[in-house]
């Protein structure tokens, strides 16, 4: 730069500077020739200044000017001024550059995109030119916010005497619920490491080795099958803790939650956050994931309709099933072509279908009228306390195919009728109390329902053998808006405790032992009793950025069908890098 020195920051000069002599760098947002004067507005990561050249100015700099396009990248120096037209809609827009000398760092062909906030173009266009897409505003700041959350994140951890360490990328491949992403070794030709899933194993060793608590903000690797917010690699703030129980891990993230969002956000969490079993967020709300910025409660009214002659009711009730539903304030005008589109929508879900009945001044209406009759009705919206204008929605069947169902179509609702409009409001949960084990009907037997490391309830110990569905474990999920942010549990650390929790998923001993072995011999030395968490951090980010798209907030992120359109990742190597490895590949042709 042949010794020519930033002086300030586009975005931060202020009447205050006035009168000064600086030297600004940055890119050109767009260039006005007025005649005997050329503006233009030069955009660093801070903001925008406006730059003025005149021909009285400095008559070289002014022609020089003349030359320059968007997205061109300069320096200029000059003096601050009071800015003659001034612009309200930018912090800068009192003052200007009275342009004396520029030198153009390198010029730039038109962009395929458009620098600006809120671009609305082809995501994939936008993921093939990265490097131009961040340089938007509103992209810097998210990324910005992510570097300082991260910063708040350490900065608290550190206060509370945890220690940062780094557990290892390339590891065994160990069943954890999702595909491992694989890398074959040189070395040991026909052997691979795995990518992984998450810290889990590492982070155990670290309280075995007595480090008391550990935190790491840490890339994951899932292979699974993507959707709008999932990504192939992605970030967790991951913290393990020793001597704990189920409240010390809790309350020590209900500290470093109110910590973010105050220093992120400006705003106050109160503390404690609520706590509901995990039994209660699926009878209210049908997930557990529970949204709690609006009521919408699921009601199971299984006990008003049990003697009616409705056979979609009856079936479900024999089977074992119930019969539940929600009521939607006002929305009695809904037509009878909204509301066939949520018929729709709960078959997704698995419903067969879904009753309405909607209830008006003088009359009651309803999809089932023909096998309710109207004090039926009249039963279902005193259950429901439905006022004259309320749509009551009902489902029955299989309790997991309601709550999927009912679940989904509360939020679905809650948007349609915009109950979810205000972006400011952060409703956190506690859920708590979830099944230690869920049922696999495929393979005929239980398996872990968070990890076969976690701690049953103490109480519910004794039906692991006589009654496995019906375990609690030591886990617990904070929720926010209707979003798992995080989630964590109690480890088990009595071995004959751990082999009694393969035993019950199926997994023998010699199997266990192969794919843990290494955690298993370390538990023979003392584990101490421990617990831990982890965030996902880019969900995290979401919130605090306001957006719903994961990809915003990822410097590089890959698309819908986890590849980089930018790097053009995965792509085909060399043969000789495939001898190597002693790799045969049968090509497909696309």
């Amino acid at each position: 730069m042949n010794g020519l020195k930033r002086t300030h920051m586009c975005g931060e000069l202020r009447e205050s500077n006035i009168g000064e002599k600086i030297t600004v760098m940055g890119w050109v947002q767009r260039k006005r020739n007025l005649g005997g004067l050329v503006f233009v507005d030069l955009r660093d990561r801070t903001g925008i200044l406006q730059i003025v050249f005149g021909e009285k100015i400095n008559r070289e700099a002014f022609q020089k000017s003349d030359n320059v396009k968007s997205e061109y990248c300069i320096a200029a120096t000059g003096v601050i001024v009071k800015r003659e037209s001034p612009n309200k809609g930018i912090p800068t827009g009192m003052v200007e550059l009275k342009g004396e000398y520029i030198k153009i760092f390198s010029e730039s062909e038109t962009p395929p995109i458009y620098i600006k906030e809120n671009l609305d173009t082809d995501e994939n266009i936008r993921l093939k030119y990265r490097y131009l897409d961040l340089r938007r505003p509103d992209m810097q700041r998210i990324l910005r916010l992510r570097h300082r959350t991260a910063k708040v994140i350490r900065d608290f951890m550190d206060e509370e005497g945890f220690a940062e360490i780094e557990t290892p990328i390339l590891g065994k491949s160990t069943p954890e619920g999702a595909r491992d992403y694989l890398v074959p070794s040189r070395n040991y030709k026909g052997k691979f490491y795995a990518l992984p899933q998450s810290p889990q194993l590492f982070k155990q060793l670290l309280m075995v080795s007595g480090f008391d608590r550990y935190f790491q903000i840490v890339k994951c690797f899932r292979d699974e099958d993507l959707r709008a917010n999932r990504q192939p690699e992605f970030t967790q703030v991951d913290m393990e803790l020793s001597f704990v129980e189920q409240e010390d891990v809790m309350a020590l993230n209900e500290r470093l939650l109110q910590r973010v969002f105050k220093k992120i956000l400006n705003l106050d969490i109160k503390l404690p956050i609520e706590r509901m079993p995990y039994r209660i967020a699926m009878e209210k709300y049908g997930s557990d994931k529970p949204d709690l910025r609006f009521g919408m409660e699921i009601n199971d009214i299984t006990d008003v309709v049990e003697n009616t002659d409705f056979k979609v009711f009856q079936n479900a009730i024999e089977k074992g099933g119930s019969v539940r539903a929600i009521k939607v304030d006002g929305a009695a005008s809904m037509s009878r072509k909204q509301i066939d589109k949520l018929v729709e929508f709960v078959k997704d879900y698995g419903a067969k279908g879904l009753v309405w009945i909607e209830y008006r001044e003088n009359e009651v209406k309803s999809s089932a009228s023909k096998f309710l009759s109207e004090e039926d009705m009249k039963a279902i919206f005193n259950k429901m306390k439905a006022e004259p204008g309320d749509l009551v929605l009902i489902a029955a069947d299989k309790d997991k195919v309601v709550f999927d169902s009912l679940g989904a179509l509360r939020v679905h609702m809650a948007k349609e009728t915009g109950l979810l409009k205000d972006n400011n409001e952060f409703r956190f949960v506690w859920v708590t109390e979830f099944p230690l084990l869920s049922y696999n009907e495929e393979e005929k037997r239980y398996q872990a329902e968070h990890h076969p490391f976690t701690m049953p309830m103490d109480e519910d110990i004794q039906y692991l053998d006589s009654d496995p569905g019906r375990v609690r474990a030591k886990a617990y999920d904070i929720v926010l808006n209707g979003e798992e942010l995080g989630g964590g549990s109690i480890r088990i650390h009595d071995t004959k405790l751990q082999e009694k929790m393969f035993q019950v998923i199926g997994i023998a001993q010699e199997n266990a032992w192969d794919k843990f072995g290494y955690l298993l011999e370390a538990f023979k030395f003392g584990p101490p009793p421990h617990g831990g968490l982890a965030y996902g951090f880019d969900r995290m980010i979401m919130f605090l950025a306001k957006t719903d798209n994961i990809k915003d907030v990822i410097a590089f992120p890959k698309n819908q069908n986890a590849f980089c359109p930018l790097t053009e990742a995965p792509n085909v190597v060399d043969e000789s890098q495939l001898k190597e490895l002693g790799i045969n590949i049968n090509r497909v042709k696309e």
